[in-house]
């Protein structure tokens, strides 16, 4: 292919974390204020061990990585995958590492009302959303603009 770089990605992952009384776990990020868990895949890590590892390192908790819920496309420059599970708080008291200022316990409502971000309150309205599927969506930036959802466990697709 002449002239044509390598497609290149980003891969990320991000977990929506429910402890014992169903709260959800939230950090709060130092650009991006309050999020769930997240972060960037490490070379030749798998996708649960990184979920696992970014809990850990942004709220210093252990958790079981259960469904994957959703996927997102970012299509801007920098293309980005997400993959977004559920889980569930296993051991270990809220301990923020550099990764993050704050973590915390909070109800689904309040999580709704502290999440300002539109690209992050749109992923966490998607995994509060689970329903046994997983959804997909594409989006760009600057604007944030949502371009397509869809379950992918549907098919054919039913909106044609």
């Amino acid at each position: 292919m002449t002239g044509r770089s390598e497609p290149r990605h980003t891969v990320i992952v991000g977990c929506l974390v429910r402890n014992a009384e169903n709260q959800v776990l939230l950090i709060r990020h130092h650009r991006r204020g309050w999020e769930i868990p997240q972060g960037h895949v490490e070379e030749s890590e798998n996708l649960v061990d990184a979920a696992k590892r970014e809990v850990a390192e942004e709220a210093g908790v252990d958790v079981e990585i259960g469904p994957l819920a959703a996927m997102w496309s970012m299509v801007s420059p920098s293309s980005v995958l997400i993959f977004g599970f559920l889980g569930r708080y296993l051991s270990g008291e809220l301990d923020p590492t550099d990764d993050s200022e704050e973590a915390m316990w909070v109800t689904e409502a309040t999580a709704l009302e502290m999440v300002a971000s539109p690209v992050m309150r749109e992923r966490l309205e998607a995994l509060l959303r689970y329903d046994g599927g997983v959804s997909y969506r594409s989006y760009s930036l600057r604007p944030y603009q949502l371009h397509l959802e869809r379950d992918l466990l549907a098919w054919p697709d039913p909106t044609r």
